[in-house]
């Protein structure tokens, strides 16, 4: 039996991830001037691009061929384009603009999470010394809110695609730590029958409720303030929604969650779980099994769970069966668990 030949020797990959945060500043600095959406309306050129900025030519010359080396843009001469990456998901104007994620996932509450990884990997947990993005009310959940709707609008459109949303009956949906509220939304827009319940602190659902009036479905949707933990949710509810939200605790925490979710639901009723959710080897896909190490320098006891790892809770709270879903195109992954 013989080797696979070796993997070619590349410290160029090294010093790229050595500076890898050099990358998400210039793309944070060239999002808060709107530089991409500029190139996209017809300002190509570094002065042009400093007058319509209010930047300074020299500025947006460094600015604009650094991110010709990331290929977000080309250039030829002294005019600037949008690479087709860059024009899909970094132009405001385009329906698929994600830019105001950076926002939040290159925000100092992360980056000071990751700046002693190795203090968190000999804690077990945060080096984070307080109840950091834990805490009540922390006001980087707003933020959150704010800068991730893009991603999230797309994903709740996918569950609502999952679940057959526009074909199903009347459905009374809690959203546990709703955020800014698009799962729920994305359900009651697709089934004009359904009345959501969103959960979450006070002044994150004033986002939510902001999401709710603008897609026309705030006559049924309706708030609970608290934390997920402590709140009454009522009961009789035919879905409930965990969406990106297990992560953030060890697996009895998530157990406690899910067994006041159980009783919530009415008899049948569902539990829809959204998460970055790894292969049971933990390393594939790279996306999912990477979000692992965010939860370790993030939260005092999260991960990123596998699937087997979710069935076992739900199974330990009480719910007779769970079903794995895929959701390309995201790389989330959807687990359905049945009262």
């Amino acid at each position: 039996m013989g080797f696979a030949a070796a993997e070619p020797l590349d410290i160029g990959r090294i010093f790229q991830a050595f500076t890898a945060y050099q990358v998400s500043g210039a793309l944070k600095g060239a999002l808060e001037l709107d530089l991409f959406s500029a190139i996209a309306g017809g300002d190509t050129t570094a002065a042009a691009l400093a007058r319509r900025t209010g930047a300074s030519a020299r500025g947006i010359r460094m600015l604009a061929d650094f991110l010709v080396t990331q290929a977000m843009l080309h250039k030829n001469g002294d005019t600037y384009a949008l690479s087709p990456i860059a024009a899909a998901f970094l132009d405001r104007q385009s329906p698929g603009y994600v830019g105001s994620a950076i926002q939040f996932l290159a925000s100092p509450h992360l980056v000071q999470a990751f700046a002693d990884v190795a203090a968190a990997v000999r804690r077990g947990g945060t080096a984070i010394r307080d109840e950091g993005a834990l805490a009540p009310e922390h006001p980087m959940w707003v933020e959150f809110a704010r800068a991730m709707a893009p991603i999230a609008r797309m994903a709740a459109d996918l569950v609502a695609n999952l679940l057959d949303a526009t074909h199903a009956p009347p459905w009374k949906i809690l959203d546990v730590a709703a955020g800014h509220g698009l799962f729920g939304i994305a359900l009651a827009t697709a089934n004009p029958r359904a009345e959501v319940v969103a959960l979450d602190w006070e002044n994150v659902l004033a986002v939510a409720r902001e999401n709710a009036r603008a897609a026309g479905v705030a006559d049924r949707f309706r708030t609970i303030a608290g934390s997920a933990f402590a709140a009454d949710y009522g009961s009789g509810y035919d879905l409930v929604l965990l969406t990106n939200f297990l992560h953030h605790f060890d697996p009895p925490t998530c157990e406690v969650l899910l067994r006041n979710v159980h009783v919530a639901l009415k008899p049948g009723g569902r539990a829809v779980t959204l998460e970055m959710m790894p292969d049971p080897n933990r390393v594939t896909p790279p996306e999912p099994a990477a979000f692992s190490l965010v939860m370790l320098v993030t939260t005092p006891g999260g991960d990123a769970y596998t699937f087997p790892e979710l069935e076992q809770m739900c199974r330990n709270a009480g719910f007779a069966a769970s079903e794995l879903h895929d959701l390309p195109p995201s790389f989330q992954r959807v687990v359905i668990s049945r009262k």
